[in-house]
C-alpha cells in the first residue's frame, strides 16, 4: 500500500492534521497535498501555525491526530526514511559559527552517512553552486547573513533530498541577497526535480516563485490554489492584497509558538514547586 503511494504524483499528503498543546489547538484539522517537484508556499500571519506544521512534517513533533505521508512513508513508523528524504533550512540560524563553511558541510554529510568520496564531490559542487567555494576555509562567524543563508541551503542539500523545507529563509535579508537565494533555489528545483516547501512573509516572493499556495490562519487552512486562483477568489490584483483580505489587517503579536509557551509554563510550574 505505502509503496504504491510513494509512486503517485504527490510527495506530501496531509489529511485531518491536528496538534494540541494542552488546551491550545495550534493546528486544527488541516488537509493539503503537494505534487512532486512543486514549489509550495505555506503562508500565514505570525502564530498561524506554519512552523508547528513544518515540525510535524519533519518528525520533530508528533500530531495529536490526522495522517501524514511523506513520499509514501508514515512519520509514526518510518521516521528514518522520512528524515533521509528531506533537507531543511530553519527559521533561526543553525550553523556552527566556530567551524568553517567546509567543516559545516562535512559534518552534516557525516550525519547523513554520505560516503566520503561522494560527500567531498557534493560539497565542492554545492559550495560552487551557492558561490561560496572560495570562502570554504573561512569561519562562518565571518560571514554576512546572506552568505550564511546560502551555506544553510547548500548544507540542506548535501544528501540529495527529495524535499527541501525552507522556514522563512530570507527573513531580514536585503532584496539583492533574497533574489540571489531564490535564484539558486529555483535553479535547484529544476535541476534536481526537488520539491520545495517554503514559508515567507514576503508576498512578492511567494507570488513570483510558488506554483501552489496555501494560506493558514488561526491553525486552519483558509484557502489554497495558485496565486491567480487566490486573487480571483478575493477580487484583488496582488497576492499581498489577497492575503490581507483572507487574514485581515490586524497586526499579530510576535510571540512564542504554542510549544514554547508550554515549555515556559512548565518551567514556571517547576520553579513554583521548589
Amino acid at each position: 500500500m505505502e509503496n504504491s503511494l510513494s509512486e503517485n504524483s504527490n510527495i506530501i499528503e496531509v489529511t485531518g492534521l491536528t496538534k494540541k498543546f494542552g488546551d491550545i489547538t495550534a493546528i486544527n484539522d488541516i488537509s493539503f497535498s503537494i505534487g512532486r517537484g512543486d514549489i509550495f508556499a505555506f503562508l500565514g500571519p505570525n502564530g498561524a501555525g506554519k512552523t508547528t506544521t513544518i515540525k510535524m512534517l519533519t518528525t520533530l513533533l508528533k500530531p495529536t491526530s490526522g495522517k501524514i505521508l511523506i513520499d509514501g512513508n508514515n512519520p509514526a513508523t518510518q521516521q528514518d526514511k522520512i528524515r533521509r528524504s528531506f533537507g531543511i533550512v530553519f527559521q533561526d540560524p543553525s550553523l556552527d559559527e566556530e567551524l568553517t563553511a567546509y567543516e559545516n558541510m562535512e559534518f552534516h554529510g557525516c550525519l547523513y552517512r554520505v560516503p566520503k568520496d561522494i560527500r567531498r564531490q557534493r560539497i565542492e559542487e554545492l559550495l560552487k553552486f551557492v558561490e561560496l567555494w572560495d570562502r570554504r576555509k573561512d569561519l562562518v562567524k565571518t560571514f554576512s547573513g546572506g552568505m550564511s543563508r546560502r551555506l544553510e541551503v547548500a548544507r540542506g542539500l548535501i544528501h540529495h533530498p527529495k524535499i527541501l523545507f525552507l522556514d522563512e529563509p530570507t527573513l531580514g535579508l536585503d532584496p539583492q541577497t533574497r533574489n540571489h537565494i531564490w535564484s539558486h533555489i529555483t535553479q535547484l528545483n529544476k535541476q534536481e526535480k526537488m520539491t520545495v516547501f517554503l514559508t515567507t512573509h514576503y508576498m512578492e516572493e511567494a507570488e513570483k516563485i510558488a506554483r501552489t499556495i496555501a494560506v493558514i490562519d488561526h491553525g486552519r487552512i483558509v484557502t489554497q490554489g495558485t496565486s491567480a486562483n487566490l486573487k480571483e477568489r478575493t477580487g484583488t490584483s496582488s497576492l499581498e492584497e489577497a492575503f490581507l483580505k483572507l487574514t485581515g489587517t490586524t497586526i499579530r503579536k510576535e510571540s512564542a509558538d504554542a510549544l514554547e509557551r508550554m515549555r515556559i509554563g512548565r518551567r514556571l510550574w517547576r520553579r513554583n514547586r521548589r
